[in-house]
């Protein structure tokens, strides 16, 4: 498809600077009921949800994987994306020709060798310390990875390190919070327990890929990075019984849907899973595992806009963020939420 379906106009001014407080009164479009679109608030999701439904969370931690350190006289910023081992992470280097193979990077006494070189500013580099030691090197020396749509229009804080992160975090490894998490507050999910909706939680650690840009003229031609994730086979069992009672699976953000997508068989059954996935979901993809989708609004011409195209409609979605900028609402990591249904829907 040509990747001009996929873009739209956005004021700057509606970019999410930080988020609103308290986390569950950001404002939620409702997409794909009657009516198609309607604008309430997280504090309204239970309304939307039935006894047996199954909310599934992605328990990933963000680290604070952006570090800037010197090679010589360069200055040069590597943000993690994917861990190798325990301090072996491909990372993204910037200016990249500053980074070559076996050049050593020092980031104020904790030092990094480049030992492989990518594309489009991939590195792998190697961390000289022991690997029991990487979580506390990279609180003392990097700062929270905020998308560079707010990085570059204010300076990391404190405060980040909170805001940043899903009150049930728990798995270190993601270097992108998964955003549709950050609206939930201890008195939403109590709503929600009251009601008899359940909780499932998986782990994908989200990379920093999620940002880059598509570069190609047709979606065919787009290469995704791929990321770490695990289904243990307890929580499989959870969400295979709740859809054979009828129940909905609904998924919180678009890494617990890749995730869920990428584990599921051709007759919608979810296996346990552990390892890679470099799952790619534009229009014409046929879901399998996941029938809502809480979610955050993309940016234009981005992978996770094609995904929600495939999940809810192109038509239906152009119009939706159309209804979205129009009605002031917030967007990107630190904006409003949606609440997705495919079309036809109307349960």
């Amino acid at each position: 498809m040509n990747i001009e379906l996929f873009d739209f106009d956005l004021p700057k001014e509606s970019i999410a600077l930080r988020p609103v407080v308290p986390r569950d009164s950001a404002r939620m479009l409702v997409v794909g009921q009657h009516p198609v679109l309607q604008d309430q608030t997280v504090t309204d999701l239970p309304d939307f949800l039935e006894a047996g439904d199954v909310l599934v969370f992605n328990d990933t931690r963000v680290i604070p994987g952006r570090l800037t350190g010197r090679r010589g006289e360069a200055k040069i910023e590597l943000t993690l994306h994917k861990r190798e081992s325990a301090t072996t992470w491909r990372v993204f280097a910037k200016p990249a020709r500053k980074a070559r193979e076996n050049d050593i990077i020092d980031f104020d006494g904790l030092k990094a060798t480049v030992i492989a070189v990518g594309e489009e500013g991939e590195r792998t580099v190697r961390f000289d310390i022991p690997g029991v030691e990487m979580s506390s090197a990279l609180e003392a020396h990097g700062v929270m990875p905020l998308p560079p749509y707010i990085a570059s229009q204010r300076p990391v804080d404190e405060q980040d390190k909170i805001d940043y992160q899903t009150i049930y975090a728990r798995s270190d490894g993601a270097v992108a919070a998964p955003t549709a998490g950050l609206h939930y507050t201890p008195e939403l999910i109590s709503r929600l327990d009251a009601k008899g909706i359940k909780r499932a939680v998986i782990t994908l650690h989200v990379g920093a890929g999620t940002f880059l840009p598509v570069k190609v003229d047709n979606t065919d031609d787009h290469k995704m990075h791929s990321e770490w994730g695990e289904i243990t086979p307890e929580t499989a069992s959870v969400l295979n019984t709740a859809r054979g009672r009828g129940k909905r699976i609904v998924s919180v953000g678009t890494t617990s849907l890749r995730l869920l997508e990428s584990a599921a068989d051709e007759v919608g059954i979810i296996h346990p899973f552990s390892g890679d996935t470099d799952i790619f979901i534009k229009p014409g993809y046929r879901f399998k595992a996941v029938d809502a989708l809480m979610t955050n609004f993309h940016l234009p011409k981005s992978t996770l806009f094609m995904l929600v195209s495939a999940f809810a409609g192109l038509d239906v979605m152009q119009e939706a963020y159309k209804h979205a900028v129009n009605g002031d609402y917030r967007f990107y990591s630190y904006g409003d939420s949606s609440l997705l249904f495919p079309a036809g829907d109307t349960k």
